[in-house]
């Protein structure tokens, strides 16, 4: 037999049910809206400009990160448009499949062109990222054109030595020893300064207000 429902019952049952969507929504809703999250960090010792620079940009980055991708074409613009330094830290994250070899075949294309031809080859990875996908083949593919491209053979054995992947693994250990939890994790850093010595871009539309003040902060 079915049961007939009386009017006042189906709004009782409706008024609940509305009562539980906050519930059910307030996990995403925190989640979509709350504040970027900040770096606690534990050893500064690293967080300083290169010997000569009052101000610089230090980055620790992971070249499979799309928000790392989404944030580079800013962090090179402000480099050259405030003629300061920009430290790229390898930070390769465990769950991306092919991040820690781009990091090894940036370190090999510095040794072999320069700072300037792996910086190169940085950015047109992340320019690129979408297209790769989780495939390291694909990666493996474009390294050997953009190695043809500058003139040089890529190696079978890039790194037989594990020289280069010591160096990833080293920069990976320091933002570990600071506190990096996100990538990418972007500091605006200063020398000898009357305001803070190092100050973390979580907002990057804010980038070029805090290398003001701090080069404001260091004259």
């Amino acid at each position: 037999m079915v049961r007939s429902i009386s009017r006042s019952q189906m709004l009782v049952a409706l008024a609940a049910a509305l009562a539980a969507v906050p519930f059910v929504l307030a996990p995403s809703a925190q989640a979509q809206f709350a504040p970027p999250p900040t770096t606690q960090v534990h050893d500064p010792a690293a967080l300083k400009p290169p010997a000569g620079a009052r101000v610089a940009i230090i980055e620790f980055g992971d070249m499979e990160c799309p928000d790392c991708a989404r944030a580079n074409p800013m962090l090179k613009d402000a480099a050259e448009k405030y003629h300061i330094p920009w430290v790229r830290y390898d930070f390769p994250l465990p769950f991306h499949p092919w991040s820690f070899n781009a990091a090894v075949n940036a370190r090999w294309f510095d040794a072999k062109g320069g700072k300037k031809l792996g910086d190169a080859y940085r950015d047109a990875i992340f320019a690129n990222q979408p297209s790769f996908g989780e495939d390291p083949s694909r990666v493996a593919a474009f390294t050997q054109q953009f190695a043809k491209d500058h003139g040089l053979a890529f190696p079978f054995a890039v790194d037989p030595q594990g020289k280069l992947a010591a160096a990833v693994k080293a920069d990976y250990a320091l933002g570990q020893r600071i506190g990096i939890e996100h990538t990418p994790t972007i500091w605006v850093v200063s020398a000898h300064s009357k305001g803070a010595p190092f100050v973390e871009v979580v907002d990057r539309n804010k980038l070029y207000q805090l290398i003001d003040q701090a080069l404001a902060d260091t004259k």
